[in-house]
C-alpha cells in the first residue's frame, strides 16, 4: 500500500509525491495490462518489444 503523508496542509504537494510514487511501482501499468485479457503470445511479442525498445534507449544513453 502507498502512503502519502499532507504536511502543513499542502494537498497538492502529496498529490504529487503520490503519482510519483504509484509510477516508480509499476501500479498503474499493472492495472493497466491487467484492465483486458491477452493472449500468452500476444504478451510475449509486447515484452519482446519493450525489451528492444528499453535496450535502445539504454545504449542511446551510454553514447
Amino acid at each position: 500500500m502507498t502512503k502519502v503523508v499532507v504536511k502543513n496542509g499542502k494537498v497538492d504537494d502529496a498529490l504529487r509525491s503520490f503519482k510519483q510514487k504509484v509510477v516508480k511501482n509499476g501500479l498503474l501499468k499493472e492495472i493497466r495490462e491487467k484492465e483486458h485479457y491477452s493472449k500468452p503470445g500476444v504478451r510475449k511479442r509486447n515484452a519482446k518489444k519493450e525489451n528492444i525498445k528499453n535496450s535502445r534507449k539504454r545504449d542511446k544513453k551510454n553514447w
